[in-house]
């Protein structure tokens, strides 16, 4: 698939060249890969750099990046999941030396996940190879990870941490800032300003944008000027419950489970939504409204993140600040068990009675929530309960749109378990957040570029911010390019 060109704002005589040219190689027209090219006056500059998780798109991960990755200056991380920071080992692979500039909580969580990142891979790969050897099948190709733990370990020393606010200059007329985002700890929304020719640009692009009143973090930082803006719209046909529909929900399923006398299986993120969970679960266990079960964070990377988010607590909101002064932080209730050996994990399949396990990964594409699931998932008894979004293709997007048997692991299992989903957990903004944080701006920008949604989302999200605001508003799909005038 070839370039689209497209122009974005009003060619203008008195700038004889472009500002800047923008290409869409992640996140357009899906939700995850988050990757954005910027280039300005012959520097390139990207901005995350993600892998792709929805089954029909993973094979974009092996292909080459679209550009020679010695050619960039620098990349801009906007936060530590995944999907935005998940190539940066394959990056440097393949002949990155720049930095990569994100806030130093950001930094330390990239790490943890890039690491445990490519063990799964080096696991998946090596699962498959006797997977192939027990069938006699011999792959056309052989089956490599696509990168190592210690391919990951390589891209570390490239990070350069840098504190909210704090301008980076990453070329001539062109800085960058990190504002906070409040997704996850150290999220960020990224300030670009160009200058040239005696004009300024200002591109922003809001990474994953956080809700306003979730616990924990502070709200998203809002702006009065934006020329240019690349806005997540993973939410942009919806609106989230509230919190107390939150914690209702979560008290009905460890409820409805405890008394038929299954566990509760909660798929997720290790960085971000299962910091979450505790913290509900921490409220609901001090207003006694819930049974006083055993919690098991059983993820090594959960539990080196939450001790990540113990060590950055200047980044807490008000609340959460008053539950550690009054020594009720949701990281060390009573119940609650951090897992990280092999041996522990699974030992929680030999306990009786009900307990509710929280692990990896969110959208059930690897790591020890396959395990918990092998072990539960045909159990009446028990639920499967999901707090987060579940994408096109991937194992969770397959139980929680209620296939009758599902893959796992090789094996065929019939899904027997109950099925729930808490809504409203997101740290993603929702239609009316999203259009409330845009709504800051003074000025009418030149452009707003929809990303990092399915097509329905942002289709709609389009419809609905146009019929409103009246601004240029569009979807570039993906390897699109847009010139920045």
């Amino acid at each position: 698939m070839g370039f689209r060109s497209f122009w974005a704002g009003k060619r203008t005589p008195e700038v004889r060249k472009p500002f800047a040219k923008l290409r869409f190689l992640g996140a357009a027209g899906n939700v995850t890969g988050s990757r954005h090219l910027l280039e300005v006056d012959g520097a390139k500059i990207l901005i995350d750099c993600g892998l792709y998780q929805e089954r029909q798109f993973q094979g974009r991960n092996w292909e080459n990046f679209g550009f020679a990755p010695s050619s960039l200056s620098a990349v801009l991380l906007s936060h530590a999941h995944l999907d935005h920071c998940g190539l940066l080992p394959k990056l440097v692979k393949e002949g990155f030396r720049g930095n990569v500039y994100c806030t130093p909580a950001t930094a330390e969580l990239a790490q943890i996940i890039l690491l445990d990142a490519g063990k799964l891979q080096e696991e998946d790969a090596e699962f498959k190879r006797k997977r192939h050897k027990r069938a006699g099948y011999t792959p056309p190709r052989p089956v490599e990870p696509l990168y190592t733990m210690e391919e990951a370990q390589h891209c570390f020393g490239q990070f350069r941490p840098v504190g909210y606010h704090r301008p980076v200059r990453l070329g001539r007329g062109i800085e960058a800032s990190f504002h906070e985002a409040g997704h996850i700890l150290g999220a960020s929304i990224i300030r670009i300003a160009v200058r040239q020719e005696g004009q300024e640009r200002i591109i922003i692009y809001t990474g994953d944008l956080g809700r306003t009143g979730k616990p924990i973090l502070r709200d998203p930082e809002t702006f009065d000027r934006a020329d240019y803006l690349l806005v997540e719209s993973t939410y942009g046909e919806r609106e989230h419950q509230t919190t107390e529909d939150i914690r209702q929900q979560l008290a009905e399923a460890v409820d409805r489970t405890w008394r038929a006398g299954g566990n509760i299986v909660v798929p997720s993120f290790s960085i971000g939504r299962s910091q979450e969970v505790l913290y509900y679960m921490n409220q609901l266990l001090l207003e006694d409204r819930i049974p006083h079960l055993m919690t098991f964070l059983d993820s090594p990377m959960a539990v080196r993140a939450t001790r990540v988010f113990e060590k950055y607590s200047d980044l807490y909101d008000a609340e959460m600040v008053q539950l550690v002064l009054r020594n009720e932080s949701p990281f060390s209730f009573k119940g609650l068990k951090l897992v990280e050996s092999p041996r522990e994990s699974k030992a929680i399949n030999h306990i009786k009675g009900t307990v509710m396990i929280i692990a990896g990964s969110g959208m059930c594409m690897g790591g020890r929530i396959k395990h918990h699931l092998v072990n539960n998932i045909t159990r009446p008894e028990s639920t499967i309960l999901f707090v987060g979004y579940q994408a096109q293709g991937t194992l969770g997007r397959k139980i929680l749109d209620g296939e009758p048997e599902v893959r796992i692991l090789g094996q065929m299992f019939s899904v027997k378990a109950a099925v729930a989903k808490v809504h409203g957990f997101s740290s993603h903004a929702d239609r009316r957040e999203i259009f409330q944080w845009l709504q800051h701006l003074k000025n009418t920008p030149r452009k707003v570029f929809l990303i990092h949604g399915e097509k329905e989302s942002l289709d709609g999200f389009k419809a609905y911010l146009s019929e409103r605001t009246g601004w240029d508003v569009c979807v570039p799909e993906y390897l699109d390019e847009a010139v920045l005038k």
